[in-house]
């Protein structure tokens, strides 16, 4: 019965399974739902959705799914005839419905009334009692009001009627594939914080210990509590200037929350590739250089690096000496990458641009082989890979 649904939902990425599809059958066959299809869309989404992230997903093939249905019913209607239609139509219709047609014309009269207003009309219309449109009191349109109208491509109706929940994407935030931006910043650090508080330390809690000694009649009973600061230690590198500027805003608040959850978290900025500099402070960059060779010996290999950069620049930045394009580098971009790779075991390196675009930037290949393909898209469900495998 449901199985064209299944399919959408397979196609557009949601893990659903046949016992998903058996449950969803079970609950349609005991009445749990019946002839409402916003109910059902809310038990089709509890039943075959685990996971938060997949709401907006499930929202999308909803919406695709429904749609295939509706244009089902236009082809029914094709082989309907017409004036058939309309006299079932009629019958459907109470006292007080008929008087309000009436009040236009008649049903012909409202329909012919509104081919000929479709045809004079040649622009968008906004609010008004004549033209069809938005926003005003004629009997043609949408997001108005006229108790006699008809409803033009409009996707709810702010009157209570046939409203489509699964158009309004409530869950788009939630999608793991979606680039991390300030939507959905929210989500990420919620991630971000599971990361920081894996393998917390545990330290001794004095009020904990002093009231369960007491109720122990003065047998000492120790207590112990999570560390509010875990030990994790992040050094993170964030690629500033040109079109990577509105991603680091994003990444910088984003850490900047988390702060507090990490007992160590320092970061630094360079241009698109690592050289002898970076800076603290990005308004003074040019004045308030710290070598980086200063970073490597001042920094155990115990920190975990997170570098934020889309990795696209000329291949010579990364492999030759003099490719910079701020300054004369001694030593070519890849050289400190390879030191700070080396120094740091546990690094990650998050890119804003999507993974289908990598292969066709060369210094994106060149860096991936760098730092042995710890490259993850700045996208929720990246971030928490790259979280992952930090963490190993």
């Amino acid at each position: 019965m449901f199985i064209g649904l299944f399919e959408t939902l397979k196609r557009a990425g949601v893990p659903v399974s046949l016992r998903e599809l058996l449950d969803l059958h079970a609950v349609v066959e005991r009445g749990v739902v019946f002839a409402d299809m916003e109910t059902f869309y809310q038990v089709a989404r509890t039943v075959m959705v685990k996971d938060e992230r997949h709401f907006d997903r499930f929202d999308r093939a909803f919406a695709a799914w429904f749609k295939g249905l509706e244009d089902m019913d236009a082809a029914i209607e094709a082989l309907i005839p017409d004036e058939w239609l309309r006299r079932e139509f009629e019958k459907q219709l109470t006292d007080e419905e008929k008087a309000k047609i009436e009040s236009l014309g008649g049903l012909e009269e409202l329909i012919e009334t509104f081919k000929k207003r479709l045809e004079e009309q040649k622009e968008r219309h906004a609010g008004g009692n004549k033209w069809i449109g938005t926003g005003g009191t004629s009997p043609f349109g949408a997001y108005g009001y006229n108790p006699e109208g008809i409803r033009i491509g409009q996707d709810g109706s702010r009157h209570r009627r046939a409203t489509k929940v699964w158009d309004e994407r409530r869950f788009r935030d939630y999608d793991d594939s979606l680039e991390l931006g300030t939507r959905n910043i929210k989500m990420a650090l919620r991630r971000l914080r599971k990361f920081a508080r894996q393998g917390a330390l545990e330290e001794f809690d004095v009020d904990s210990t002093i009231r369960e000694t007491a109720k122990d009649a003065g047998l000492l009973n120790v207590q112990m509590r999570p560390e509010r600061h875990n030990a994790v230690k992040v050094l993170l590198f964030l690629d500033v200037g040109g079109s990577m500027d509105d991603h680091i805003r994003v990444c910088e608040e984003l850490f900047s929350a988390a702060r507090s959850e990490f007992k160590h978290l320092e970061h630094f900025y360079f241009h698109n590739c690592l050289y002898e500099g970076v800076w603290r402070n990005n308004q003074r960059r040019g004045n308030e250089r710290i070598p980086t060779m200063d970073v490597l010996h001042t920094y155990g290999a115990d920190y975990q690096v997170v570098i934020v950069g889309d990795a696209a620049m000329s291949p010579y930045e990364v492999t030759h000496r003099g490719g910079s394009v701020e300054h004369f580098n001694d030593e070519a971009g890849g050289v400190w990458l390879k030191r700070l790779a080396e120094k740091f075991p546990r690094l990650a390196w998050l890119n804003p641009m999507p993974p289908r675009a990598w292969e066709y930037t060369y210094s994106t290949q060149l860096i991936r082989e760098l730092i042995d393909d710890r490259m993850y898209p700045m996208t929720l469900e990246g971030l928490e890979t790259a979280m992952r495998e930090l963490a190993k």
